[in-house]
């Protein structure tokens, strides 16, 4: 269900099922010729909407506007816009701070751009994780006073951890293709991977005649195909649903 068209007692009903609360964090940047600038960000929102048939979803508005650099191309009459990762961090920490202060404990943020290095982290992702991280324990202190970890009422908290009751998942960040996915069809731009994904996911988002030979990152679009967007997709459903703990 969409947030921004969920009614209070729809929302109160979701808080009190810990329905998983997503949202899609992505940019907009420039994809070779053949491809729209919103891919990074189109693929998640069209994943959620497959898993949405399926399971309930809280779906927070997707962002847009993430730290995209412009490493591939310059912006001019090419339409990548960059916000820089400083920018994103105080806004992720407002945005989070909000989303626990209506009662969500299950908010689950998916990102592609750059998610090769997700581990290692890129400016987008490690923005909204430190923002996730501060604002955890900012809500943690306001609600149990300082030294909440210290005190005897946490004496359980390891045991709490392991039984699965952990307030640091409150908010979690997930690439939308995991390491074990990447093995099978490793990320790359505008090339045979991300092609095929959005032949799959959002085949309005692609026109093969656009295709160029002069980007030396896109030639592998050349092979792109729906059935290795459909493997794909496949593969990405299921590590979303382990993720989001169905």
């Amino acid at each position: 269900m969409r947030y921004e068209m969920m009614f209070p007692d729809q929302i109160r009903e979701a808080i009190d099922n810990n329905t998983p609360v997503v949202m899609a964090l992505g940019v907009l940047e420039y994809h070779s010729e053949h491809l729209c600038t919103g891919v990074d960000t189109l693929l998640i929102v069209r994943a959620f909407e497959m898993l949405e048939k399926e399971m309930p979803l809280v779906i927070m508005p997707p962002f847009y506007y993430g730290a995209s650099s412009f490493a591939v191309e310059q912006p001019e009459r090419n339409g990548t816009v960059h916000v820089d990762a400083q920018v994103l961090q105080p806004f992720a920490r407002q945005l989070f701070y909000n989303l626990l202060r209506i009662g969500f404990r299950n908010i689950n943020v998916f990102v592609h751009h750059q998610s090769e290095n997700f581990t290692a982290g890129m400016p987008t992702d490690l923005a909204f994780k430190l923002a996730a991280r501060q604002e955890t324990f900012a809500f943690l202190e306001k609600q149990r006073g300082e030294g909440w970890w210290g005190n005897n009422t946490s004496a359980d908290y390891y045991d709490s951890h392991a039984a699965g009751d952990n307030p640091f998942n409150w908010i979690r960040i997930h690439p939308l293709v995991s390491t074990v996915a990447q093995e099978q069809f490793p990320i790359d731009h505008a090339g045979e991977q991300e092609t095929s994904l959005m032949m799959t996911f959002c085949p309005e988002g692609v026109d093969m005649s656009r295709f160029t030979t002069d980007n030396w990152y896109a030639q592998g679009a050349k092979t792109a195909s729906v059935d290795y967007g459909n493997r794909a997709r496949d593969i990405i459903l299921q590590d979303m649903r382990k993720a989001l703990g169905q």
